[in-house]
């Protein structure tokens, strides 16, 4: 599987999110040969929990997995320093990105740990953030921690 087409996964995820009045940010783990674990979205709104991000979302989605090395995270938006955590701590080996444009994550930081990162530069994604920043900046501030 793609990179592109697993991105889709988490773009759905995304706009399901942004459907329920949540933060427009999907993601997905799949194993290194496209097999999908789980995926899930930003639900801090809808759950009223602060620490559902889309990353843990879909991690916790995905189960218990014996190795985490061969995983792919792949997310619509570049990882807070959060989710940059999950993908240290159970030693994710990849992560893909929609876009780093609207946030700079810590994806830099995950690639100089031995992360391999790949950052699409996906209009959708671009899209889904400005226009939800736009629309809703104090609660993109209170995502982010600002």
């Amino acid at each position: 599987m793609t990179p592109q087409a697993m991105l889709d996964v988490a773009v759905a995820e995304a706009r399901k999110g942004l459907a329920e009045g949540g933060i427009p940010i999907g993601a997905a783990l799949f194993t290194s040969d496209g097999v999908l674990l789980g995926s899930g979205r930003n639900r801090r709104v809808q759950q009223d929990d602060p620490s559902v991000h889309a990353e843990t979302d879909a991690f916790r989605a995905a189960g218990r997995q014996r190795d985490y090395r061969s995983t792919v995270m792949v997310t619509t938006l570049s990882p807070c320093w959060y989710c940059s955590g999950l993908v240290r701590q159970f030693n994710i080996g990849a992560v893909v990105i929609g876009e780093a444009t609207t946030f700079h994550g810590g994806h830099d930081w995950l690639a100089e740990h031995g992360v391999a990162v790949t950052v699409l530069d996906d209009a959708r994604c671009v899209g889904l953030m400005t226009d939800f920043i736009a629309a809703h900046p104090e609660l993109w501030a209170e995502d982010i921690g600002e």
